[in-house]
């Protein structure tokens, strides 16, 4: 299909091939017929795409300061990497669409093929030939509501949302600053509402669109004293600013407009130094607008599809999307008059000349359009190097990723290609979008949407998982069963049903090799330090620090059903990493968190274990730190010897008075490349499994146990 993508690095708008993406459960494969440019949010995406590195530095000085401190932290090559990496990774534009649902996700209700519908949200609303949209942000277009208007459905909402935080009441007086897009729709929304409305711009021809939507407007110079006019003196209810500009005069123009105890809303990006003397004098009330309403950016809202009840959040941003569409089907609210422009799909990066100011005319509501396709299947593999592995001599060998995520592309995939020795075949994501990216900066011959085609292709027989938790065991197990090799990221499973169904696939006959990326065992700096180590003879007191940061309640990895939770999901990295220095799984495990405030998930937590040779570690696993400092450190005493590895950049050894150090000055090296290089041998039969199958499982149910010792408050014995 087609998409159009915006590349953060060069600047560059373009229209791509990617895969056909597929529904997932609680989504809706939809068939876009119709989708609005934002020039105001979009057009800023693309004005910073286009600045050189000191001009993307300069607008984004926060960025900045996590770069350098990534670099304090990791070293400088692989902080370079990763930030050109981040640049690389291709950008979806639009949020706005309307077209006709071909294929439901598993669980999806109350909507059927061939429906109508108006979509919503950035990274599902956009613009591109199919998209994949959750439940919460689809609704059914009534007949008389025709597709372009309907991709207007979620701008309108933005505009609605401002006017109801201000809770205008009939007749009230309302002035709207800014008359573009955003402007209009809530001088029409404002006048379906009974309000008297007041328009500002500083084009005249957009004042004089203003007054054909049925407000009173006039140029800015003259908005003083017009404004003063209209409300014989007494100033405005509400105050919406819909401008878009770093200037701060809409905020002053808006507290000089309103009357006193009146409401100001800030729906559009302005300069906000608000002025205290008029604010404080006529006591004005300031809100900020936050997107379309209750549910934006609530991960269960939007993705999970979990409503909020009716009877105590009645305008949600699904609510209000919908009462946009009631007001087209009405007539109480007609967008055509905004549309300015028309562009085919194909010719869709001229309408971002257009809106940065390349083509120099006039434009406010600009559509794209999509040919209409005929029924046939959708095709799913795109051959981004235009290498069909049909048309050549099948390969005897071959690599399949699962999951094309920042990991994936930044750590795990650059280790896969310098290590080589094996070709590498295809790769899947949710979206093909990352898949299709990932294909064609590294080599695969495909990419696409489906992991059916990666486990079902005869011509791959080595399987790497970098998905979201939990999909793992099931991935694994489907992969196992088909006969191919499985690397999968830690954690293996996210409970112990899942780790039971795993060793049943494995004790199949000629059951195909697995592996978990335990990599840290395999960095260089820590076969150093075992080896030291294991000198001395003596039980290990061990103490890995992991400053591990802190995640927002809203991350995925707090979801026990999808991340599993920071224990599970990456606790077991250092259970492990303690298991193999001592070189035995765990006996006993105990965990104790500190409070948690309100603010955390029983993030901040000391694990306790004990080893057959009666060697003791201890994990401190920390969301409270400060990000400056480095993320791991592992200090290890037994026998007369110290032993302190430094968030694998370097390691200090001392003993009998005798100190040395090793250094990694520029990079890290967690062992990512070892790892694969590791499985891959093993695989050839050169080697047994890297890691035995008794310490994956050993580690895997030590995390579980930690989860039920933070519970109840006991050590559990493994």
């Amino acid at each position: 299909m087609k998409q159009l993508l915006q590349n953060m690095r060069d600047g560059k708008t373009a229209v791509v091939d990617i895969p056909d993406p597929l529904p997932r459960p609680g989504t809706a494969l939809v068939r876009t017929a119709a989708s609005l440019v934002s020039a105001g949010t979009e057009r800023m995406v693309v004005e910073f795409a286009e600045k050189n590195l000191v001009g993307k530095a300069q607008s984004r000085p926060d960025l900045v300061r996590q770069v350098l401190d990534k670099a304090r932290r990791e070293g400088i090559l692989p902080t370079i990497q990763a930030a050109f990496n981040r640049l690389e990774q291709p950008m979806s534009l639009g949020y706005s669409s309307a077209g006709t649902i071909v294929a439901l996700g598993e669980g999806v209700q109350g909507f059927e093929v061939g429906d109508r519908v108006a979509c919503a949200g950035a990274g599902y609303a956009v613009h591109a030939e199919l998209a994949v949209v959750p439940r919460n942000l689809m609704f059914k277009l009534p007949e008389n509501v025709d597709f372009e208007s309907a991709s207007f459905a979620t701008l309108g909402a933005i505009a609605l949302q401002g006017f109801r935080l201000a809770q205008p009441q009939v007749q009230e007086r309302v002035a709207i600053i800014g008359l573009g897009l955003l402007g209009l729709l809530s001088t029409g929304i404002a006048r379906a509402a009974g309000c008297e409305v007041f328009g500002i711009d500083l084009d005249p021809k957009r004042v004089a669109l203003g007054e054909e939507f049925g407000a009173t407007a006039c140029l800015r110079k003259d908005a003083e004293a017009a404004g003063l006019a209209f409300t014989r003196g007494r100033g405005f209810d509400v105050v919406l600013i819909c401008a878009d500009t770093k200037s701060n005069d809409p905020v002053e123009l808006a507290g000089n407009l309103a009357r006193e105890h009146g409401q100001v809303v800030a729906i559009g990006a302005v300069g906000m130094d608000i002025p205290r003397k008029v604010y404080y004098t006529k006591e004005l009330s300031f809100h900020v607008s936050r997107s379309y309403g209750p549910g934006r950016y609530d991960p269960a809202y939007e993705e999970k599809g979990q409503d909020y009840p009716f009877g105590y959040v009645r305008w949600t941003e699904g609510r209000n999307i919908e009462a946009i569409i009631t007001m087209l089907a009405s007539g109480g609210l007609n967008v055509a008059p905004l549309i300015s422009h028309h562009y085919d799909i194909l010719d869709a990066p001229s309408a971002y000349d257009l809106i940065t100011g390349k083509i120099d005319e006039p434009f406010l509501g600009i559509v794209l359009t999509y040919p209409e396709k005929d029924k046939q299947k959708a095709t799913v593999k795109v051959y981004p190097n235009e290498r069909d592995p049909k048309s050549a001599p099948a390969a005897t060998t071959g690599a399949g990723i699962l999951g094309a995520g920042n990991y994936a592309k930044a750590t795990f995939l650059p280790a896969v290609k310098r290590v080589g020795g094996i070709p590498l075949v295809g790769i899947a994501s949710a979206s093909g979008l990352n898949a299709n990216h990932a294909a064609g900066k590294f080599g695969f011959q495909y990419a696409t949407a489906s992991e059916e085609e990666i486990l079902n292709d005869s011509n791959i027989s080595h399987v790497a998982i970098l998905t979201r938790h939990n999909d793992h065991a099931r991935q694994t197990i489907t992969a196992l069963k088909n006969g191919k090799h499985v690397y999968c990221e830690k954690p293996l499973a996210l409970n112990a049903a899942e780790l039971d169904e795993i060793e049943t696939a494995l004790q199949m006959k000629n059951a195909p090799l697995l592996m978990v990326g335990f990599n840290r065992r395999f960095a260089p700096l820590a076969i150093k330090m075992k080896k030291f180590i294991a000198a001395s003879n003596e039980p290990l007191a061990m103490h890995y620090r992991v400053n591990a940061g802190f995640l927002p309640d809203t991350h995925w990895l707090h979801d026990p059903e999808v991340g599993g939770g920071r224990i599970i999901g990456e606790g077991c990295h250092f259970i492990d990493f303690l298991s193999f220095l001592v070189g035995a799984p765990p006996l006993s495990i105990s965990a104790k968190a500190l409070p948690d405030a309100g603010r955390y998930h029983q993030d901040n937590v000391i694990l306790t274990l004990t080893y057959p040779d009666g060697s003791i570690g201890t994990i401190s696993y920390l969301a409270n730190g400060d990000k400056t400092v480095a993320k791991e450190q592992v200090d290890v005493f037994s026998g007369g010897r110290v032993a302190v590895l430094n968030d694998f950049r370097q390691l200090e050894m001392t003993c009998a008075g005798r100190r040395s150090v090793l250094r990694s000055r520029f990079k890290q090296d967690k062992g990512h490349g070892a790892s694969w290089q590791a499985f891959l041998s093993a695989t050839r039969g050169n080697d047994p499994a890297p890691i035995p199958y008794r310490e994956l499982w050993a580690v895997t149910l030590a995390s579980f146990a930690a989860l039920e010792s933070l519970k109840s408050g006991n050590t559990v014995k493994l």
